[in-house]
């Protein structure tokens, strides 16, 4: 391992992105589009032989060097922590609460995208399993891309963020099952009723068991260690230096993260429940102060690495331009509206505006439609064109999602503006 190779590259991109996320605040843009756009720059950015890749040596191929390796963990952290973060700042109770209206802006915006998608391709080339992968890289909202911009703009205490928040919880669990199911079909031409059971099943109790823990399990492990430092106290024996709670937050983040993935859905879903768990306690313990800048450090590669996965000379035939043009219109109204019926239908008190930020809040594709992309190229269940237009939907919706949705949110609350 060349490690000044690999702090070398980890420097220049960090630098790049942060000068990238600046530009892009200064004039009132999320800092995250900057980053996405410095990653495409990274990754097309070739003079005769030279590249900007290649002097990072950073290779993205079938065979990826060691440089990138490092990256894409760095990028995977950076989602990780964020939704980490983001879960320490969601009550149990409060998610409970507007759970109606998060399950069904959910359901309903993972159905309308799903439908669609299949029969753009049914009409396109009528191939069935380039119809089941776009299906699917459409369902799943990516969570981190509008958690970022609920975090700049403070507003992850109204009702919207929250309903957005548990709705992309309940999207990615049923995005998962629905990948799983079309890998299932494509790679072996059918799965049983008991294999697809067995994975919503394993999704929902992950899910319902980290609430109840959070409810029930940890208030009493709380209440015991508060019990035990005050006897101690009482008693004037030495103070008990108690858990170090950023040790503590770490090991939760990164072990629920670990079951959500042995469980085949997404780590950042383990990593926000893992939030929730502790987010009773987060203020107390500072939490949220405490795991800020490692969350900032990591999450400038994440999104870097979705802009280099983008490859602009894809985009040069006529047919496959237009099939990206029509899945990214397609991705974005069919979420929009999607789940802003979700919203009026699971609670009528919602008003238009909050129906908007809803709607838009919910459109980014991110790293879950790329995931969804390489998975079908990777079984040759899709062509390089469609995996073409599915990247560029994902890195369209998540650039075209964010000013869109602060928008959303500050004509409800004018004081509400990007940081």
């Amino acid at each position: 391992m060349d490690f000044g190779s690999i702090i070398l590259m980890l420097v220049v991109l960090f630098v790049l992105a942060v000068a990238g996320s600046r530009i892009f605040t200064r004039f009132g843009l999320p800092g995250l589009i900057g980053e996405i756009i410095v990653g495409v720059i990274i990754a097309n950015l070739v003079i005769g032989d030279w590249s900007f890749l290649g002097m990072l040596d950073i290779d993205m191929g079938s065979d990826p060097s060691q440089n990138y390796d490092v990256l894409t963990l760095f990028a995977e952290l950076g989602v990780v922590f964020l939704l980490f973060s983001i879960g320490l700042e969601t009550k149990a109770k409060e998610l409970l609460s507007i759970g109606k209206a998060a399950t069904t802006v959910a359901t309903i915006g993972v159905l309308v995208p799903l439908v669609a998608g299949f029969a753009l391709m049914i009409a396109y080339d009528g191939n069935i399993h380039h119809a089941l992968f776009l299906g699917a890289a459409l369902v799943a909202t990516s969570v981190g891309i509008t958690a970022r911009v609920i975090k700049d703009m403070k507003v992850l205490d109204t009702k919207e963020a929250r309903i957005i928040i548990g709705a992309a919880v309940i999207d990615d669990v049923e995005g998962m099952v629905i990948l799983a199911i079309v890998v299932g079909m494509t790679t072996y031409g059918e799965m049983s009723a008991s294999n697809i059971s067995l994975i919503a099943v394993e999704a929902l109790a992950f899910v319902a068991v980290s609430i109840a823990a959070a409810l029930w399990v940890v208030p009493k492990i709380y209440e015991y260690l508060k019990k035990r430092k005050e006897s101690r106290r009482a008693e004037n024996k030495r103070s008990d230096p108690g858990i170090n709670a950023l040790i503590l937050a770490i090991v939760v983040c990164l072990g629920f993260s670990w079951v959500a993935d042995m469980i085949g859905l997404a780590a950042i879903i383990g990593a926000f429940l893992g939030g929730m768990l502790l987010a009773e306690y987060a203020q107390e313990w500072n939490l949220g102060e405490k795991i800020e800048p490692i969350t900032t450090l990591f999450i400038s590669f994440f999104f870097l690495n979705v802009g280099m996965k983008v490859d602009i000379w894809s985009l040069t035939s006529v047919s496959a331009a237009l099939l990206a043009a029509v899945v990214i219109l397609i991705a974005i109204a069919t979420k929009y509206f999607g789940c802003s019926i979700g919203a009026w239908l699971g609670d009528r008190s919602l008003s238009k505006e909050s129906r908007n930020i809803i709607g838009f809040g919910m459109v980014p594709r991110g790293e879950v439609g790329i995931i969804v992309a390489a998975i079908g190229l990777a079984t040759g269940a899709i062509s390089s064109e469609l995996y073409g237009a599915v990247i560029i939907m994902a890195v369209a919706t998540t650039i075209i999602a964010p000013p869109l949705f602060a928008w959303a949110f500050s004509k409800k609350y004018p004081h509400c503006k990007m940081a």
